[in-house]
């Protein structure tokens, strides 16, 4: 998506809008269900609209974290999220830093309370929302490791493993993303858009599978 159209949108629409349109652009894998959860930094005075543009979805959403006029918005459907933490490769990661939880809520308050203190400390963000972000642990795992140095590509998240398997991922979560405009540009909400959740079958190498439009 270029550039130039991003920063037209922003500036042209109503606050609730751009709100929308904030949310379908960076959002898009994930409201077509290619993704387990995704967050988006969202200035403060538009989150109270967060409820009604969600309205009549199965989407939920939950605040990490308020700084600098901006709160961080962690947006899950709770019942594939908690079938994602029940894998036995997620929930083994997670227990190394502190997550012995099990509930989608109490885990999501052990990451907020390390979300909070890292932005306290100036340090960014701990390196296991990658996990919750869903990419592939294998990934998450060398970047720690390496100081986020090193890596084969670069997309979404940085790739350590399997590069043709991430270029397809990044491809299929491009193609989810100028579709997801496209239908808010014709006039589509977010429930709409939300709706028309699509299905593939490639496997990424771990407990679970992948996604791409057709």
């Amino acid at each position: 998506m270029p550039v130039e159209v991003v920063s037209y949108m922003l500036s042209s629409l109503d606050p609730k809008k751009c709100l929308q349109f904030q949310i379908v652009l960076w959002c898009a894998p994930f409201l077509k269900g290619m993704k387990t959860a995704c967050a988006v930094n969202i200035e403060e005075q538009y989150c109270p609209e967060l409820e009604g543009i969600l309205a009549d979805t199965d989407i939920e959403y939950r605040y990490l974290s308020r700084d600098k006029g901006k709160r961080l918005v962690f947006f899950y459907r709770k019942k594939e999220f908690s079938g994602y933490l029940g894998r036995t490769d997620v929930r083994r990661f997670l227990e190394r830093f502190g997550y012995a939880q099990r509930e989608p809520e109490e885990v999501l308050d052990r990451l907020s309370e390390r979300v909070c203190r890292y932005i306290r400390r100036g340090a960014g963000f701990p390196h296991e929302i990658g996990v919750f972000l869903d990419y592939p642990i294998d990934d998450v795992r060398c970047f720690m490791e390496q100081k986020g140095k090193g890596g084969v590509m670069t997309g979404y998240w940085k790739v350590y493993h399997n590069p043709g398997k991430a270029q397809l991922i990044f491809q299929a979560y491009d193609k989810a993303r100028i579709s997801a405009v496209n239908e808010f540009l014709a006039g589509g909400t977010i429930r709409e858009i939300a709706c028309k959740r699509v299905l593939q079958e490639f496997s990424r190498g771990d407990e679970g599978g992948s996604y791409e439009l057709r």
